[in-house]
C-alpha cells in the first residue's frame, strides 16, 4: 500500500515506511518530529519546475507531465520504486498545503500504476 500525507500530520504506525519527497526540509518540523525512515530529496521536482508550478492548480496537468519527464531518468525514482516493493506500506510525505496538487500525488499515481 502506498499513501500520501503531509509531514505536519501526526505520525501513525499505519504509515509504515515514511519517506519525505520534498527537495527542501519542511519549515518548523524537527527531524525527530518528522520520524522519517528516508529523505529522498532528489526524487522531488527540479527547483526550476517547482518554482514554475508554484502549487497553482491550473498548472497541475502541465506540471504532472513535466515532472514525469524528469522522473524518467531519475535514479532516486528508481530507488523509490525499489523501496515501495520492499515494504508492505509506505507513506510519501510532503509539506505542500494542497492535498491534491503536489508532487507526492504524481509519485503515488506512478507507483500504483507500476504495481
Amino acid at each position: 500500500m502506498i499513501a500520501t500525507k503531509r509531514v505536519y500530520d501526526p505520525v501513525s504506525p499505519a504509515d509504515g515506511y515514511r519517506i519525505l519527497v520534498d527537495r527542501l526540509w519542511p519549515r518548523g518540523v524537527s527531524k525527530s518530529e518528522a520520524a522519517l525512515d528516508e529523505w529522498l530529496k532528489d526524487v522531488a521536482p527540479s527547483d526550476e519546475l517547482r518554482k514554475w508550478f508554484g502549487h497553482r492548480p491550473e498548472r497541475f496537468a502541465e506540471f504532472r507531465e513535466k515532472y514525469r519527464a524528469e522522473l524518467q531518468q531519475n535514479v532516486a525514482f528508481d530507488q523509490l520504486k525499489a523501496i515501495s516493493k520492499a515494504h508492505p506500506t509506505i507513506t510519501l510525505l510532503y509539506a505542500a498545503r494542497d492535498l491534491k496538487y503536489n508532487q507526492a500525488a504524481v509519485l503515488h499515481e506512478l507507483l500504483t500504476k507500476s504495481d
